[in-house]
């Protein structure tokens, strides 16, 4: 089942080129049953190691802008220091488990909106300006919710890119993978030493997971993107209403 899982999420990320935190982390916990913390602890690290291939080509081509990068990378990695601190925090006192699983919901549904919403409304291929100097204001509240959910990585900085930057779209994705594996790293090697971190879970998750996504990018020229992301987001709805629904739940009793 794990092997099967991870094949999965990591296929759908070959593909769309997103969706491996907000999938991850919600059906670890809605199919496993693993802890929220130990959940996001695990997605982190599970996501990290799909994005390593790709990552390796777009690096080989030269295709990551240097300067936008270190600018996410300032504000990137402070905030998710903090979003992994807060959710070990709150996930070590019961009373607040069922808020931390409740935002979570919240968190991956607001992710799926975002994603149906560039399925409907698509950006737009139009002369951008430079605004380096937000970069790292906005990879603060990116980071953040990352360390806290796993989620949000991708297509945030890929849309904060698209609107700050006139970087070539190419050098956009390659940039945003380095920027979601390095904050992937550090947020799940901080899980890691805090041993909220599920070893042979991720193990299992792995090697299903690389076959996933290099069969995913294989396939993605095949099968439509706007079809593969619309698919996503329902998925997304559902999980995100699932983790709402349970940690609404929890604090009603």
């Amino acid at each position: 089942m794990e092997v099967l899982l991870g094949f999965a999420i990591a296929f759908v990320v070959g593909i769309a080129g997103m969706g491996g935190g907000p999938l991850a982390a919600p059906l670890l916990m809605l199919v496993l049953g693993v802890p929220p913390v130990t959940a996001v602890g695990t997605s982190l690290l599970f996501v990290a190691v799909t994005k390593l291939a790709a990552t390796s080509i777009y690096w080989s081509r030269g295709q990551i802008e240097g300067r936008a990068l270190g600018q996410l990378l300032i504000g990137g990695v402070p905030a998710v220091l903090v979003g992994t601190l807060a959710i070990q925090h709150a996930s070590e006192d019961k009373q607040l488990q069922p808020f931390v699983l409740t935002l979570i919901g919240v968190l991956v549904g607001a992710m799926a909106v975002f994603t149906l919403w560039r399925v409907i409304w698509p950006a737009r291929d139009v002369q951008r300006e430079e605004r380096r100097g937000w970069l790292k204001w906005i990879a603060i509240p990116i980071g953040l919710e990352v360390g806290f959910s796993s989620a949000g990585a991708g297509a945030l900085t890929g849309l904060t890119l698209l609107h700050c930057t006139n970087i070539e779209p190419a050098a956009v994705v390659g940039t945003d993978l380095v920027f979601g594996l390095s904050i992937a790293v550090v947020g799940g090697g901080m899980h890691f030493a805090g041993g909220t971190v599920d070893k042979p879970l991720l193990l299992l998750l792995a090697l299903g997971g690389v076959p996933g996504a290099l069969i995913g990018a294989w396939v993605a020229g095949r099968i439509p993107a706007r079809a593969v992301r619309a698919t996503l987001g329902g998925v997304m709805v559902l999980l995100g209403q699932q983790l709402l629904w349970r940690g609404l739940s929890s604090l009603a009793r």
